[in-house]
């Protein structure tokens, strides 16, 4: 990484996909992603149900519609931001603006705490609305697993997501990397084959160039010489 700015090489570099493998952010983005899954696919397949003597499913989560909905929307969109800023991680290293990469650790600074606070809401709401839940709106148990599944994974994501956002606020302090600057800096007086000249000073200078001649005297200038005539009157 040395020479480049906010942890990563400088652009145009090839992309190395063992070494993007290995990173700690793609590591907690693609176990994020993995949760999301889990989350929203439970409550999808499994979220609803529904009593013998009714037809129409109810959510499981105390027959309250918002509590699915609430886990399903989270989860698919976490899942659609995993795979945004994994794409984004890809092409990091090819963004040669510094600013642009700024702009870039910053969203993902903000983008992580956001949906940490989402999933920590999350995990709150379910979990009261499972333990709110009655007994015989769900008499043969159904989904139980799912609801539990959830639940769990909704709290997972949670740390999972601050680890993300505290990877990219560390990013954020490495800024520009000083080397990419003191690398290719180069002295010059150091710079063997092109040593800078000896100074010579004004007297010096002069000898070499010639003797230094006074101006001739603003007198030296006759006006008659010159053809020039007063008038009188």
């Amino acid at each position: 990484m040395d020479g480049g700015a906010f942890g990563a090489g400088k652009a145009g570099g090839a992309f190395d996909p063992q070494a993007f493998i290995r990173q700690p952010q793609t590591i907690l983005r693609f176990v994020s992603w993995v949760f999301s899954i889990v989350v929203f696919g439970s409550i999808v397949n499994e979220g609803y149900v529904n009593r013998v003597d009714e037809v129409e499913e109810h959510c499981i989560f105390n027959r309250n519609p918002n509590a699915c909905n609430y886990g399903i929307t989270v989860g698919v969109l976490a899942f659609l931001s995993c795979l945004l800023y994994l794409a984004l991680d890809a092409y990091f290293p090819q963004i040669s603006s510094v600013k642009d990469r700024k702009k870039a650790v910053l969203s993902d600074i903000g983008v992580s705490a956001f949906w940490a606070f989402l999933w920590f809401v999350g995990f709150c709401f379910l979990t009261n609305q499972w333990q709110a839940s009655k007994p015989e709106d769900n008499p043969l148990n159904e989904g139980g697993d799912a609801a539990r599944a959830a639940i769990t994974f909704s709290f997972f994501s949670i740390f999972t997501w601050v680890g993300q956002a505290f990877l990219a606020y560390q990013r954020f302090q490495l800024g520009a990397d000083s080397a990419l600057f003191s690398q290719d800096y180069m002295d010059p007086s150091q710079d063997s084959g092109m040593p800078y000249a000896p100074y010579t000073n004004e007297e010096d200078a002069t000898d070499a160039v010639g003797t230094y001649q006074q101006p001739p005297p603003a007198d030296a200038f006759d006006t008659e010489t010159q053809g020039y005539q007063t008038q009188n009157y």
